[in-house]
């Protein structure tokens, strides 16, 4: 039997061995031929590769045939025998025998050589690569022990160098030192790998691995390791649990599915995620939406990857709401999880619309008509549905056709008017009276046709598959006339219609039928046909618009092209119009705790047999009114759970029935339930670590149950197990309420293990795994033992504060300090973090990364060294969960300062715990600490300096941590003593001090605004010491429910100056706030009411309503405007400059605006300017002061508009040089000109001239050379931006300016020296007879000028009374006695070389006696009358 058994078992071990793909390598042995040749001796590899080289050898083609050759030669040499004798024979056998030899020998020969020269082809490769990457050259392989057994992986690996040896565990590393004394132990020798794992237990069933890897490469083994429990015959090799041990771990959820919120028209994905990758037999994953099979269409993906699988729904709709499943194989079946998709209605076009309908079908669809029906909207925006409206559309077009005109009041109706064979498509919209819905999804599509052509048709099969398929219709040729219909009913009978239904008369004949319904009140015999005008193609027809409350009977004719049939038997009486009745709701609708975020909900199904189409849940929070949809599809079920509320709020649910009616009136409400965990036992506790051991008594410590169950620990169970012993020992018959616990009347030397479970007041839980194992022997290190129970509390994105219990076993002194150590999860480095030990047992740890998980653990110190370290915390996530509250600090109504914590996801049993610096709980005779629902707050009695410190509170009996801390600090308790104060002396709040208003009259306004005050207020308004009250002059207003004060004062005068003081009072609440009225304030507000009150009068009569203004226009002139309004006909209007009144100016009654135009403005135009309206109403004027700086900008706005009228930089020559020059609209001395050449600056000098007149600004280059040749460049500056104009005198346009600059200059030399008559001689002269006439005038010219006289253009000769006398430049001509004969014209004409001209006069002479006519005349001595040239 046992060799039996090792045979099977080492046939079981090879299986496995193929089935993880191992590679051995065999050895094929051969019988060696040696020779004296062969002395050589070779290696283990060179041998191998020979014989694999003769194993892998190719046989030649014809060595069959050359064989039977020699074989059939062998046989007749054989025969030849005879006939040569015994001496042939025994050569020839000795020949043969030769000859085989010698090939032996040869063929021995040639695969040593080929061995050789293969072995040593190995050698140089093995030489090449003697740095080698690992290579596993006998692999891991699966084990399966049972329970307690030990086990030992083993390899072995190939490298150069040495590699790196990792063992994993389930891929985290192994370490020997964090695991129980002699769990495991790694060897590595000579290149065999070994793992040894001593009493193996469930836990240790794992997939593990071994990475080694050098500077080369890396390489990874891995293995399987199952331990297994007794399961009686069914643990054998040929079990299935054996057999499953063979195959890699199956892959199983990692994490539960979770309910998924969508809206409508937009996408969701539903994912789950595996714990390891899928297997091949894993890779079948199925998805269900309320049992059924979804599949990969346009609207949904469904994908999986190695450890992902996923649901996508491109666009969602309300039908995608539901329980949705995913299956995923196992070999035990399969693996599924079921979470529920919630589709939220689409936001509504209109505010108040219901929500869209869902779950659009066709039902009995024939020919030409079908019946469509749909779930009504679980949201009816508020307001009850009116109906709905059904559209339609062919199939792939978007053309949609109303069904209907009047709203449907059913979920149901009949559709007419199709086309037989056409493809439609529905979908349906709900109306209440806000407006409309959403369409619905369209339905699916469906076609018309004909539903009993099946049934007229016979198929008789006949000759291997064939069919003959006769036509009822052609065996029925001799009908002609129809006949008439039979078994006419009504089908449905609604509100809104009635739908008919009939049988086709038998036989029908082969013509298609149409049909015609009449219809006739119950009881008369006159009939009325409903539908002449629209023949019935199917036997199916629905009228609309029926009497309600009549009865009526129908009846129907068959029609074809032969004729109408006889009408059909009446049908039964019918009544129209009833209305069809909701369902009534559920019963018994009860709320039940789930978890933190879900409650369950159960109700009783209707009775009577009644079937709803599903139902409808709604929930609202205690204290609203408003009532929110919890699913927009119709569950079917009687239970269903609501996920996504608010932790610790409190609910109240109520279920509606859905029918074709509509919605059922809404069940009674649950009774108020709070959102917490439903109580169940806890889960084990973890974590045994050894606090304390003497000879006989172990102190044993552990952690908490991870989950709680919702309610308080109530203690835990202890066991114990003696490894000498075979069964475990209860250790307490009373639960322990700690987490310590000292076992006693143990063995000493002995190792023992134990194991807890927790209960609460749902029960006991689950009981832990066992603990390492802890020899019973006394401590006497001097060190202290570790601390215990390291926790986590206040964890945030970046901080935690650490906590710990000192350890029970001090060692050879107190403990001194403790040192901190921390490690990332997954990470085997720890780092100390204070670098001094600290006292408390409490640490802030801060800078942390958000998002990665720490671990920590504490070591104690004495003076005789550090301690062993703790067993390490659980390890938790640097990161604020999403809503953490933190602890309120403020002032109540009261006036007392306290701290609050809320946290919502408590238990009943739960307790606050508060304490002060992390001591413990703050002094009960400084602090009360009240508790309301899931709110505690601690309230200082007497806040002083004594209650500054860290408060932290932390709330037990929850799974997850709640807990923050805050610092009160010097600052914050002062601004709190001081709000407290405010609150227990009251002021009523300033919300606007005192303002002062002057209203339009001149009235001046004196008010101010608190906060809202009651009716009982009271207000005493003081003046001076004297307390005011309302009068005409002094109107007080005192409006107390918007806290409004207010004195109007309507002569505003000296009697009103002084102090305001407002004392208001309300109830305990009062203050008062005064207004200080005098100098300069006073004077303000006094001037400002005297010019309204002015201002007020002025506008009873004309008055200006808009003021002087100025403006400078485009030719750079000044425009002064003004517009005055309530004009008459005698209304005036005058300018004044400088208070004297000043014309030019334009008033245009009719827009009453006045316009004073200034061409040229100067330095004369600076002064005030007024415009004055006035008639016997009264006046009114505005001024403007252009003096000083409003001058100035007027310049600057001047000089920028010239600035901008600048033309381009002109070259111009002249006599003296040449001429740079611009043309501007107007010039003054305000506008900086600056010139510049070459980009430097010009200077006036000998030879540059700057200059400008009114409309030119110049630049004058004397006598130019070619040096002034270059870029000119005029910048304008008009007081904030300057314009910079620029020209090039070079080139050509020097060459043309010079040449002209010198023509004209030439020019005026002849000019200058021509000869000329400079001045003297007058127009006309008069003179009287006998007189001596004396004619002067001054000649100039270079050469000196030749001179002549003429009279009446003949030349005078000088002698006897003509003389002429020529001293320098003056030239005389004297006549003496003149007569009559002296009158006429005459004339100077000098001449030189450079021209010419003449100079005129005309005498005349008069008689003694004669008056002379003239009009400008002077007479001088002599009687001589002269007339001066004009």
């Amino acid at each position: 039997m046992g060799t039996r058994t090792f045979f099977h078992h080492r046939e079981e071990e090879q299986k496995e061995e193929r089935q993880q793909s191992l590679q051995m390598t065999s050895t094929t042995r051969k019988k060696k031929f040696k020779t004296s040749e062969e002395e050589e001796t070779f290696s283990l590899s060179e041998l191998s590769i020979a014989a694999a080289l003769a194993l892998t050898a190719e046989i030649p083609q014809d060595y069959k045939t050359r064989r039977e050759a020699a074989i059939l030669e062998l046989e007749q040499r054989g025969q030849k025998r005879v006939r040569f004798g015994n001496d042939m024979e025994k050569l020839e056998k000795e020949v043969i025998r030769n000859c085989r030899l010698l090939r032996v020998r040869a063929d021995r020969k040639a695969l040593r050589r080929k061995a050789v020269e293969k072995a040593r082809v190995e050698k140089e490769y093995i030489e090449l690569r003697s740095g080698r990457p690992p290579m596993f050259w006998i692999p891991l392989r699966v084990h399966a022990v049972w329970e307690r057994m030990e086990v030992t992986l083993a390899c072995t690996v190939l490298a150069s160098p040495l590699p790196q040896v990792t063992w994993y565990k389930n891929g985290v590393r192994i370490d020997p030192r964090l695991a129980p004394a002699g769990k495991y132990q790694i060897k590595n020798q000579f290149g065999m790998l070994t793992l040894h794992i001593s009493r193996c237990s469930i836990e240790d069933s794992a997939e593990y691995s071994v990475e080694v890897k050098n500077q080369y490469g890396e390489a990874y083994s891995f293995a399987t390791v199952l331990v297994r429990k007794y399961y009686g015959k069914e643990s054998g090799f040929d079990s299935e649990i054996y057999r499953r041990s063979l195959m890699a771990r199956e892959a199983d959820f990692a994490f539960p599915l979770k309910p998924l919120f969508s809206r409508e028209k937009e996408p969701f994905t539903l994912s789950c995620y595996f714990s390891s990758d899928l297997l091949e037999h894993q890779r079948d994953i199925t998805w269900f939406r309320d049992g059924e099979l979804l599949q990969n269409s346009e609207r949904q993906e469904l994908k999986h990857q190695d450890r992902e699988a996923s649901l996508t729904v491109s666009c969602a709709y309300k039908e995608d709401e539901g329980f949705y499943t995913v299956r995923v194989p196992s070999l035990d079946g399969y693996k599924e999880q079921t979470t529920y998709v919630f589709v939220r209605d689409a936001a509504a076009e209109t505010a108040g619309a219901p929500g869209s309908p869902l779950n659009v079908k066709c039902h009995d669809i024939n020919k030409d008509c079908l019946i469509l029906s749909w779930v009504a909207p679980s949201d009816n925006g508020g307001s009850p549905i009116l109906g709905y409206y059904i559209e339609r559309c062919v199939a792939g077009s978007e053309d949609w056709v109303p069904c209907n005109k009047k709203p449907v009041k059913t979920c149901r109706y009949p559709v007419l008017g199709l086309d037989e064979g056409q493809t439609y498509q529905f979908r349906v919209k709900a109306v209440n009276k806000e407006g409309i819905s959403h369409p619905s999804k369209t339905s699916d599509p469906v076609t018309t046709y004909d539903p009993s052509k099946d049934k007229r048709v016979t198929v008789i099969p006949y000759d291997d598959g064939r069919t003959i398929e006769i036509l009822k219709d052609d065996l029925e040729g001799h009908i002609k006339i129809p006949l008439p219909p039979t078994n006419v009913h009504a089908s449905e009978v609604r509100e809104d219609y009635v739908s008919l239904a009939w049988d086709e008369p038998d036989p029908r004949g082969r013509e298609p039928l149409n049909y015609y319904v009449e219809k006739s009140i119950a009881g008369s015999n006159s009939w009325q046909m409903v539908n002449l005008d629209m023949p019935v193609n199917s036997p199916r027809f629905a009228l609309f618009d029926l009497v309600k409350g009549k009865s009526y009977c129908f009846r129907v004719r068959s029609v074809n092209k032969y004729g109408i049939s006889e009408p059909s038997l009446p049908s039964k009486p019918v009544t129209a119009g009833a209305k069809l009745a909701t369902l009534p709701p559920p019963s018994q609708v009860l709320a039940f705790r789930d978890t933190k975020t879900s409650v369950v909900l159960q109700w009783d199904k209707l009775k009577d047999g009644l079937e709803p189409l599903g139902y409808y849940i709604y929930c609202r929070e205690t204290g609203t009114e408003e009532w929110q949809t919890v699913n927009n599809k119709p569950v079917t079920c009687n239970e269903f759970t609501v996920p996504g509320l608010q932790p610790g709020k409190e609910y109240v649910f109520c279920v509606k029935s859905v029918s074709e009616a509509g919605l059922s009136e809404s069940s009674p409400e649950t009774d108020p339930i709070v959102v917490r965990p439903a109580i169940a036992c806890p889960s084990a506790p973890h974590g045994f670590v050894l606090l304390n051991c003497g000879k006989a008594d172990m102190t044993i410590g552990w952690k908490p149950p991870k989950r709680k169950g919702g309610t308080k620990i109530l203690g835990y169970f202890l066991d114990q197990h003696d490894t000498s012993e075979l069964d475990w020992h209860e250790v307490n018959i009373h639960p322990i309420p700690q987490q310590v616990y000292t076992v006693s009347n143990l063995k000493e030397g002995h190792l023992y293990e134990f194991r807890a479970c927790a209960m609460n007041m749902a029960g006991v839980g689950e009981v832990s795994e066992p603990s390492d194992l802890f020899r019973c022997e006394e401590w006497t290190m001097p060190e202290p033992g570790p601390p215990y129970d390291v926790k986590c509390t206040e964890v945030r994105d970046s901080s935690l504060t650490l906590h710990w219990e000192a350890p029970l076993y001090t060692g050879a002194g107190p403990v001194t300090g403790y040192y901190v150590d921390m490690c990332e999860e997954g990470s085997e480095e720890w780092n100390q973090i204070n670098k001094q030990s600290i006292a408390t047992t409490h640490m802030k740890v801060s800078d942390l990364v958000t998002g990665k998980s720490y671990i920590f653990r504490v070591r104690a110190l004495n003076k005789a060294g550090i301690g062993p370290p703790s067993l390490p915390s659980d390890p938790v996530v640097a990161k604020t969960k999403p809503g953490t509250n933190e602890i309120e600090l403020g002032v109540d109504e009261e006036g007392f300062i306290y701290m609050a914590f809320e946290a919502p996801e408590k238990n009943d049993s739960s307790e606050f715990i508060w304490s002060k610096d992390y001591e413990g709980p703050p002094d009960a005779e400084r602090v009360q600490i009240e508790e309301k629902g899931n709110k505690s707050k601690l309230i200082l009695k007497d806040p002083s300096e004594k209650d500054l410190g860290i408060y932290s509170v932390e709330v037990t009996d929850v799974d997850d941590d709640i807990s923050a801390s805050c610092t009160l600090t010097k600052e914050d308790l002062d601004k709190l003593l001081k709000r407290s104060h405010e609150i227990r002396n009251p002021l009523i709040k300033l919300i606007s001090g005192w303002n002062i208003d002057v209203l339009e009259k001149g009235e001046v306004r004196l008010w101010l605004e608190v906060e809202k005050l009651s009716p009982n207020a009271e207000l005493h308004l003081i003046f001076n010491d004297k307390e005011l009250t309302s009068t005409p002059t002094h109107k007080i207003n005192f409006v107390k429910g918007k806290g409004l004060v207010e004195l109007i004062i309507q002569n505003f005068c000296n009697d009103d100056k002084g102090m305001y003081t407002a004392q208001l009072k309300d109830g305990k609440a009062k203050n008062q706030f005064t207004l200080v009225l005098v100098d300069e304030c006073f004077a303000k507000v006094a001037e400002e009411a005297d010019a309204k009150r002015r201002e007020w009068k002025k506008k009873q009569g004309p008055h200006f309503i808009e003021n002087l203004k100025w403006k400078v226009t485009e030719n750079c002139e000044v425009l002064l405007t003004c517009k005055a309004t309530n004009l008459r006909k005698d209304t005036s209007f005058q300018w004044f400059f400088n208070k004297k009144e000043r014309a030019g100016g334009v008033f245009d009654p009719q827009t009453g605006i006045g316009t004073l135009h200034i061409k040229k403005i100067t330095k004369a135009d600076e002064g005030q300017y007024k415009a004055l309206v006035s008639d016997d109403r009264g006046e009114d004027y505005t001024q403007l002061d252009l003096t000083k700086g409003a001058f100035e900008d007027l310049l600057k706005e001047l000089c920028r508009i010239s600035a901008l009228s600048a033309t381009p930089l002109k070259i111009q020559a002249t006599e003296e040089g040449i001429k740079i020059y611009t043309d501007v609209k107007y010039y003054t001395d305000y506008m900086k000109t600056t010139w510049y050449h070459k980009e430097k600056q010009l200077e006036s000098r000998d030879r540059l001239k700057a200059g400008s007149t009114m409309n030119q600004i110049w630049l004058h280059i004397l006598n130019p050379t070619d040096a002034d040749k270059g870029k000119y460049t005029l910048e304008l500056f008009d007081g904030n931006n300057s314009r910079k104009l620029s020209t090039d005198l070079s080139g050509q346009a020097f060459e043309d300016a010079l040449a002209e600059h010198r023509r004209l200059k030439e020019a005026a030399v002849a000019e200058k020296c021509r000869a000329r008559v400079v001045q003297g001689l007058p127009d006309v002269a008069t003179i009287m007879e006998d007189k001596t006439l004396c004619l002067t005038c001054c000649v100039s010219g270079d050469p000196y000028p030749e001179i002549t006289w003429f009279k009446n253009e003949k030349v005078i000769i000088f002698k006897d009374r003509y003389k002429m006398d020529v001293k320098g430049t003056v030239v005389t001509i004297t006549i003496e006695k003149v007569c009559n004969e002296d009158t006429g014209k005459y004339s100077i004409y000098v001449k030189n070389k450079y021209g010419s001209e003449t100079g005129q006069v005309t005498i005349s002479v008069y008689k003694h006696g004669e008056i002379p006519i003239g009009t400008e005349e002077e007479e001088v001595s002599g009687g001589i009358i002269m007339k001066k040239p004009k």
